[in-house]
């Protein structure tokens, strides 16, 4: 539900505009002048800002620099009952998202108030986006196995041999697999990612090479398989370790030949793909209990590259806690807390059974329910319980 701060001098106006938009579902906030509303608007988070130009003490046009200033993401709506179009023209050069006369027409105002909504909206999640792509693959750590692995990529990316990365869940394998796709000269080509332990194994086939309509009772029309997506780009096998012995033999040809058949077709289509390949099973193992083709094993680890746990590079928590305190203020639009030295002490004593994906859900809870230091006792609470 979107909040509207109401900034206008006539109670009256304020009033109205409050049932109106009440009425509609919005939450609004009042205030009397400029500087109340700028008060307001630098302690609390709103969508849209309603704001009178004529006002006491600060002037809506004062406001409305200010309030830029502050966060230049929330549409300001200027209303005035002395309005022209020099002062229509000086508040948009100013900033503000429209302006609107005295008295408002009620649907225009309305309209006015869904197209800010949607734009602050649009702008909050394009921001999200930039935030995402701009940290995909960013692999941090010192440590002696950390600086093996980047050093392998470095090596290893710009050519086509395919990888496997194996770890425990949680390590980090998927990261290597994007700082492979983003170093190499397929960069500019897809990373299609196929997670073989969600699939069930009578849809594998489907997802990874296609089907043609009709092949099976809800194939209801043609579906270019992850293969086929990947074209020109990296395939990601997550989990590799969990696909059926049927779909094995089809990827293996389809390494082999560079070539896949859509399940229900007879055409065979070609496909440029690199593949990197990713478990948590030990795959020699898998293949002595006749759960993984040696065949597919040696092709998929041309090069193998092993993601150790979070317990067996304990030196990096410093820096993996860094990033996280930074990454999530981000996300949540905050300022970054600071961590007490004793606690970060404190994280690297414990058993990292969830490794990188635990540690990042553990400095989450840390700042949402601490305080502007994390603290010790922070870690006792909140961690430890």
């Amino acid at each position: 539900m979107a909040s509207v701060l109401i900034i206008d001098d006539e109670r009256a106006i304020r009033n109205v505009l409050k049932e109106i938009l009440s009425n509609e579902g919005y939450l609004t906030e009042e205030a009397a002048d400029g500087e109340e509303g700028l008060k307001k608007f630098q302690q609390n988070k709103y969508d849209v800002v309603f704001c009178d130009i004529k006002m006491p003490k600060m002037d809506g046009l004062e406001f409305l620099e200010k309030a830029s200033l502050l966060n230049a993401d929330v549409p300001i709506i200027m209303i005035s009952g002395h309005g022209n179009i020099e002062t229509a023209v000086e508040a948009v050069k100013k900033g503000a998202f429209d302006f609107i006369s005295k008295p408002p027409d009620l649907n225009r105002l309305l309209i006015t108030l869904r197209n800010a909504v949607e734009k602050k909206d649009l702008t909050v999640e394009t921001k999200v986006l930039k935030r995402k792509i701009k940290h995909v693959a960013e692999m941090v750590g010192e440590s002696a196995a950390i600086k093996k692995i980047k050093d392998t990529i470095e090596k290893v990316a710009p050519t086509d041999a395919r990888v496997l990365v194996t770890g425990p869940n949680g390590s980090g394998k998927e990261m290597v697999a994007k700082w492979l796709h983003e170093k190499s000269l397929r960069s500019n080509g897809p990373l299609v990612e196929v997670n073989c332990a969600a699939i069930p194994s009578e849809l594998i086939e489907s997802e990874l090479f296609g089907h043609e309509k009709g092949s099976f009772t809800s194939a209801l029309k043609q579906r270019i398989g992850k293969f086929e997506q990947a074209h020109g780009g990296t395939l990601f096998l997550d989990e590799v370790g969990d696909m059926s012995l049927s779909a094995q033999a089809k990827v293996l040809r389809a390494l082999q030949e560079g070539k896949i058949t859509r399940v229900g077709g007879d055409k065979e289509i070609s496909v440029d793909v690199r593949v990197v390949a990713a478990t948590n099973k030990n795959l020699l193992e898998e293949v002595e209990a006749k759960n993984f083709r040696l065949d597919l094993y040696h092709r998929l680890g041309v090069i193998l590259i092993h993601v150790p746990s979070l317990n067996e590079r304990k030196e990096d928590i410093p820096l993996l806690v860094e990033k996280f305190l930074n990454d999530i203020a981000s996300e949540y639009g905050q300022q970054a807390k600071v961590i007490d030295k004793k606690a970060i002490q404190l994280l690297q004593a414990h058993d990292w059974t969830g490794n990188i994906r635990e540690l990042r859900n553990v400095v989450e809870r840390l700042i949402i329910l601490s305080g502007s230091t994390i603290t010790p006792n922070d870690v006792q609470s909140y961690v430890f319980p």
